[in-house]
């Protein structure tokens, strides 16, 4: 799994819908969800510390988490499937663990209001994530290929025998 941060909110040039993307902490990879107009003013008011003078669905889900003394401890964005994400909310109580069905704007929502983690995972991120950082991405690739031409097999003849001399 891959953590992620939330970078913004941006509007599709065409559709005009809201879009929440959410960043690798390498700032490497950009993963756009696209939501809805209610969701994307949740996360920009939870963004931008705005309290509401009375609570909102999300502050109202942060205040019945903390009512019941149950802590929100991750988000899990773990599938794609036909162009919609799935995610998951992992919930503490005490030594008890419970994951639930979230949509992952919702899930975002929340996140951002209890501090918890954004978790992704790695096939999400490689089948929907957008490159951030083309450069680097290139400079990695090439360092690849630079080892990759210079290894030789005694190289790893001298590793094998490292490593098996540390067993006995």
């Amino acid at each position: 799994m891959i953590e992620m941060k939330v970078a913004g909110i941006a509007l599709d040039a065409a559709t005009r819908s809201p879009i929440v993307l959410l960043r690798d902490t390498e700032d490497r990879r950009a993963l756009p969800i696209y939501i809805g107009q209610d969701q994307a003013r949740s996360i920009i008011s939870a963004l931008e510390n705005q309290k509401p003078p009375r609570p909102l669905t999300h502050d109202l889900m942060v205040n019945l988490l903390e009512e019941w003394q149950l802590t929100l401890d991750r988000v899990i964005i773990h599938s794609l499937q036909d162009n919609t994400f799935y995610a998951v909310l992992t919930v503490m109580h005490g030594e008890v663990k419970k994951e639930m069905d979230a949509r992952p704007s919702d899930a975002i929502a929340l996140a951002l209001r209890t501090n918890c983690p954004i978790w992704v995972m790695e096939e999400v991120v490689a089948d929907a994530s957008i490159p951030v950082d083309r450069e680097a991405d290139e400079a990695e690739r090439q360092a690849f290929r630079d080892f990759v031409s210079n290894v030789r097999p005694e190289d790893f003849l001298k590793r094998g025998r490292l490593s098996n001399q540390g067993e006995s």
